[in-house]
């Protein structure tokens, strides 16, 4: 592992990863000369059965070479398509699926100095642009009712990484040997690229959002996308390993696929088997599908513990650009959300992706606090105390498939969840 930043360097990629249970006897150095590719991962001392004692193995190979290696190979193995499978919001466009716009103008130092009140007759005095939204979400009366802020919770943004240096973010990130950049394999996940490009800033952005419903929570950084936005299957698994073990409560994965990866699922259902919170976007190609891994989160092993979030604007309407299902679960008003930029500006994203971020903070307000529900039942607790998007007759033509209920009501959720 480089403990040095490398700009614009990526780890070693590969087209396919392969799923190895583990037999009595295997070494690194065995399984490689048996099957060919390259150890990704390799599970810890701590594995105790053949579920959990599991290799991923990289290849680069033709498709008719790798479905030769699943009919030649002396042990079942499972073989997906690896890179670029995944990408931010689960539709990689220009702009991470939404607009985006610059607002360079702000107080930065709202962000650093901490002395200023976050709300001020009714205003968020952060950032006004998003009072609006919060108001929507009653942020400021769930802010009250949860003093602690988030405090002692950590959530794992898993994305472009973000700016580490941005003045949001100090004081607000995790302990630096938690962090890493599983795209460039190195312990620095800064968000890289160009301003406007691809999905530069995508991570930045997300974080604080995070920030803005839970100031007091520390975000852990861990870089999966490039700087197009797009990531692999097999650091996307990594990450999520990773940040439950480094100690993250919540983790936010405001990216997806169109393609079920059995190798990130069972990344989540390990997590969520140690009572962490995973909580996906729903994509952004106005489907009547949602992504993975958030069309699982619903009716997977680990349901109690993952949650998928859409977008609705400040009318509580389906957003243009997200994603519906039977399968949702809730939604936010995710368009205009104003959060850090790197090098110290501002900027407004819209997707899913900024959905996602919010539904994390709310359940780090909730965890920041003694809660009276059970912690398998705090998600469950959120969808329910949503506010109905159906009964304002725009949603005639997605009726059950915008959220059980529909759209995050933060005050409703920590009344029901904390003592």
């Amino acid at each position: 592992m480089s403990t040095t930043n490398l700009p614009g360097h990526s780890a070693p990629r590969y087209d396919y990863v392969v799923s190895v249970p583990l037999e009595a006897g295997d070494s690194r150095a065995a399984l490689e000369a048996q099957l060919g590719g390259t150890v990704v991962t390799w599970p810890g001392s701590d594995c105790m059965d053949e579920t959990d004692c599991v290799a991923l193995l990289g290849f680069n190979r033709s498709p008719a070479a790798m479905q030769a290696l699943s009919t030649t190979a002396t042990r079942p193995v499972f073989i997906e398509r690896n890179k670029d499978v995944f990408s931010g919001g689960g539709v990689l466009t220009a702009s991470m699926g939404g607009s985006r716009s610059i607002w360079a103008s702000g107080d930065i130092q709202a962000w650093a100095g901490g002395s200023r009140s976050i709300w001020a007759s009714g205003e968020y005095s952060f950032l006004p642009q998003n009072t609006a939204l919060w108001s929507k979400i009653n942020l400021q009366a769930a802010q009250a009712l949860a003093p602690n802020l988030g405090a002692g919770v950590t959530v794992a943004v898993i994305d472009t990484g973000l700016d580490l240096n941005h003045s949001a973010f100090q004081g607000s990130l995790s302990d630096p040997s938690t962090w890493y950049d599983f795209y460039a394999g190195d312990a620095l996940p800064q968000d890289e690229g160009t301003l406007g490009t691809g999905g530069y800033g995508h991570g930045t952005n997300v974080a604080g959002i995070v920030l803005q419903i839970a100031p007091g929570a520390k975000i852990m950084p861990l870089r999966v996308l490039g700087p197009d936005g797009s990531g692999d299957v097999s650091t996307i698994a990594q990450a999520i390993l990773w940040a439950a073990a480094k100690g993250a409560g919540i983790i936010n994965l405001s990216l997806g696929s169109t393609e079920n990866s059995k190798v990130v699922q069972d990344a989540i259902n390990k997590v969520t088997a140690k009572n962490v919170l995973v909580v996906s976007s729903a994509g952004n190609a106005n489907s009547n599908k949602i992504t993975y891994p958030a069309a699982l989160a619903a009716d997977d092993n680990a349901a109690d513990f993952s949650l998928s979030v859409g977008s609705v604007d400040l009318s509580d309407r389906k957003s243009s650009f997200s994603n519906y299902s039977d399968k949702l679960e809730v939604v936010g008003p995710g368009e205009n959300v104003y959060a850090p930029a790197p090098g110290e500006l501002m900027a407004a994203w819209s997707g899913t992706s900024m959905a996602a971020p919010m539904a994390s903070g709310a359940l780090a307000l909730a965890l920041g606090q003694p809660i009276k529900v059970k912690l398998k039942d705090l998600e469950n607790t959120l969808i329910n105390s949503a506010d109905d998007v159906y009964a304002n007759n725009l949603n005639k033509a997605y009726k059950g498939r915008l959220g059980e209920k529909g759209r995050l009501n933060l005050t409703a959720f920590l009344r029901a969840s904390l003592k």
